[in-house]
């Protein structure tokens, strides 16, 4: 077809009247029929994407028409009548082709936004009120005498000028993926209006304006037919969609401002002068939207970067402008504010990703910032840090504001959380700092507040105060020495308490807890000096300290006749350090207790960590006859299939079950203790409950099958030589006496 076109061509250019033989009229039809059928083809053998090729298709079947009526009706040299049935042809082309630019147009954008359209409504008018200026006169003047004629001619000019406005609209808008397609329809478009000027002007053209008007026609037609068989580039999804150039809408405003100015110094035609007022008007509206749209922008894209995107919450970039405004107000401020931060940090988050993945683990940040906003007065802020680290900003809150609302904190915490049909159950580990007591500058303060937080995650306390004391790097490095001294001179000593068997009323186990007596600090728990002895390496000499006090102990005991067992924490790298179970053996020898005196209690954790070698080190312990207990049962995630495999003897249930057992809405956590207890005895464990601190809670024990209890209410952590080692008196009569 293109090289019939070409032929065709040639003959107009060289001939003088008419085009060769073989290139007449009707063979001209013919060939604008054979393109137009080409586009609806394209159409039809398509499976989607339809409308484009054959509203287009249809349009230009209908101007090949006309150019096939026209021949008809001048075969004999006479000119048509003015209107014609091949205008009517030709006109039919124009809604079609409408018709055919929009779905274009809208079809290869993913969001037809406000400026888009505008800009392309910008460029539209502009070269609309251009062609209008340099024709429109000299076609009002050519349109001839009589109302049908003129109105057909009229007709033309009017549907062309909103054709380019189509074409120069959609010429801001085309992404680079489709712009080969979109070019050649708009520059077969182009082809068509200056065919149909020449036409218009074709009395006071003469051959020139014949030549023009015979070119273009076919000429348009098979490039149009070609955009629609031009294949689409595959899409690039990694690129961002690219913003509408201004370039054309640009050229289109300059243009309808330079024919304003034309217009004062001399006659400009109303068309021209119309569409460039539209244009200019179209331009303030832009402005004003882009104005408009800029101020929101840069609102919107200052919230996102203080806002975190998974909880809603404001980020680490918000926390550092408060801080900053705090301290340099503090600098200048006699008032001297003060200021409570709270580091809190999600235990077992991890094991919640590994065991039900990481879209429950974002479920459940998800969830918990309304849960944690809810514990805290509408000017404290709560921030995100990132992972499982939240922030809590308490503007004028002292440490007992701050230690209020971390016990809040804890609280709602420990309430379970919905993950699908599951329910997870966490806790948190966190550390409070204030500012100015503990520093001057918000870098120091999230430290301060971290190192605390790390003392009460070790120490297995909810919250923990910064001590400089304690947590100053100088002091830390002192403190260190000291425990070195504290283990050589056997200053860790051990406290007792009690688990109450709830069938027998007796003392018939104890757990031994660490103290340190410090000669300047007095004595201090777990959590304020057993951080520094997991990082230092310190841990085995404590455990061998610990292991041979609590079986010296127990030894006496047995020598008085008291057959107590005795529970000994022990961390998971001493777990599973090689020969910690011949530790085990000869400490046992040693001290001539039996293996069954014996209860090593570990953590979830450890067996999570390393369940192939934790499995190992429990069933040699099992073995040798040692019973391992699982303590903090139901805090961590350990699932039943491992708990199936370790040859355990005891799990203590965690205390953020046992101290909800009797509060409010407590059915379902009493329901999750039973089925534990059922759980455990099905698998033939014995069940240790801690945390009991009060009667009502010891009686549900012992109705749902508990076998040991042990908390404040029994007992609270003694020295050995303090502790009555046997009850005479049924449980429930004890308690109300106060046994202390």
């Amino acid at each position: 077809m293109s090289l019939a076109l070409v032929g065709y061509l040639v003959s107009l250019l060289v001939s003088r009247d008419r085009p060769w033989p073989m290139f007449s009229d009707w063979s001209a039809a013919g060939f604008e029929i054979v393109g137009s059928g080409l586009c609806i083809a394209r159409g039809v053998t398509r499976r989607s994407g339809r409308t484009v090729p054959l509203t287009l298709g249809f349009g230009l079947l209908a101007w090949a028409l006309g150019d096939l009526v026209l021949a008809v009706e001048s075969r004999h040299g006479a000119a048509p009548p003015t209107p014609s049935w091949a205008d009517a042809c030709y006109l039919a082309f124009f809604p079609l082709t409408y018709v055919a630019v929009v779905v274009f147009v809208r079809g290869e954008l993913r969001r037809l936004t406000t400026p888009s359209w505008l800009d392309g409504a910008v460029a539209g008018s502009g070269l609309a009120a251009a062609c209008a200026a340099f024709a429109f006169r000299d076609i009002m003047r050519s349109t001839g005498s009589g109302f049908p004629a003129t109105a057909t001619n009229i007709a033309y000019p009017v549907a062309d000028l909103l054709l380019l406005a189509l074409v120069g609209g959609g010429m801001t808008m085309m992404s680079d993926r489709d712009r080969l397609r979109w070019l050649l329809m708009a520059a077969g478009i182009g082809i068509n209006v200056v065919g149909d000027t020449a036409n218009l002007f074709g009395a006071s053209l003469g051959r020139t304006g014949f030549v023009l008007d015979a070119m273009a026609w076919p000429t348009s037609i098979l490039v149009m037919s070609m955009s629609v068989w031009v294949p689409r580039r595959p899409a690039n999804i990694l690129a961002l969609q690219r913003p509408s150039t201004f370039l054309i809408p640009g050229l289109a405003a300059s243009s309808a401002l330079v024919i304003l100015l034309v217009g004062n110094l001399r006659s400009t035609n109303g068309v021209a002068v119309g569409l460039a007022t539209l244009t200019l008007g179209l331009v303030g509206l832009r402005l004003a939207g882009s104005v408009r749209s800029m101020r929101a922008l840069s609102q919107e894209r200052r919230e996102q970067s203080i806002t975190d995107e998974l909880t809603g919450l404001r980020n680490r970039r918000y926390l550092s402008s408060v801080l900053e405004s705090f301290f340099a107000e503090y600098d200048v401020d006699a008032a001297r504010r003060s200021l409570a931060f709270l580091f809190v940090d999600l235990n077992h988050f991890k094991e919640i990703n590994d065991t039900f993945g990481h879209a429950a683990g974002d479920q459940l940040l998800a969830q918990l910032g309304p849960r944690l906003q809810a514990c805290l007065r509408e000017d404290d802020l709560l921030v995100r840090l990132g992972g499982d680290e939240f922030v809590v900003v308490l503007i004028d809150g002292d440490v007992e504001y701050a230690a209020e609302v971390a016990r809040r904190l804890t609280d709602t915490l420990s309430e379970p959380i919905p993950i699908g049909v599951m329910r997870a159950h966490i806790s948190a580990s966190i550390g409070i700092a204030v500012a100015p007591h503990d520093a001057m500058d918000g870098t120091s303060l999230l430290w301060c507040a971290d190192i605390a937080m790390y003392r009460a995650k070790l120490g297995g306390v909810p919250f923990a105060t910064y001590r400089q004391d304690l947590d100053r790097v100088g002091d830390r490095v002192q403190l260190l020495a000291e425990l070195q001294t504290a283990i050589a001179e056997h200053q860790l000593v051990l406290y007792y308490q009690p688990q109450l068997d709830l069938k027998t009323g007796q003392i018939l186990a104890v757990e031994s807890l660490i103290r340190w007596v410090h000669p300047t600090l007095g004595i201090l728990s777990p959590g304020e000096f057993l951080p520094f002895a997991e990082d230092a390496g310190l841990m085995s000499p404590i455990t061998d300290l610990v292991l041979t006090d609590a079986l010296t102990q127990c030894a006496q005991w047995h020598r008085d006749g008291k057959f107590v067992t005795v529970s000994v924490n022990v961390s998971a790298p001493v777990l599973l350090q090689t020969g910690f179970t011949q530790l085990v053996q000869r400490l046992l020898a040693e001290h001539a207790v039996p293996p069954s005196a014996l209860v090593v209690e570990i953590t979830e954790t450890s067996v999570i960590d390393d369940f192939g070698r934790a499995q190992q080190v429990i069933q040699q312990l099992w073995d040798f006859g040692v019973a391992v207990s699982i303590d903090d049962f139901g805090a961590g995630f350990t699932s039943l299939a491992h708990l199936s495999n370790l040859a355990v003897k005891e799990l203590k249930l965690d205390r953020t079950f046992i101290t909800k057992m009797t509060g409010e809405d407590s059915s379902r956590d009493l329901e999750l203790v039973r089925a534990t207890i059922s759980l455990g005895h099905a698998l033939g464990l014995r069940i240790v409950a801690e945390g009991v601190e009060d009667t009502e809670t010891l009686e549900l024990l012992t109705d749902l099958g508990c076998d040991l209890a042990q908390g404040y209410l029994i007992s609270i952590p003694k020295p050995a030589h303090h502790l009555r080692m046997q009850l005479t008196q049924a449980p429930s009569e004890r308690f109300n006496q106060q046994h202390a």
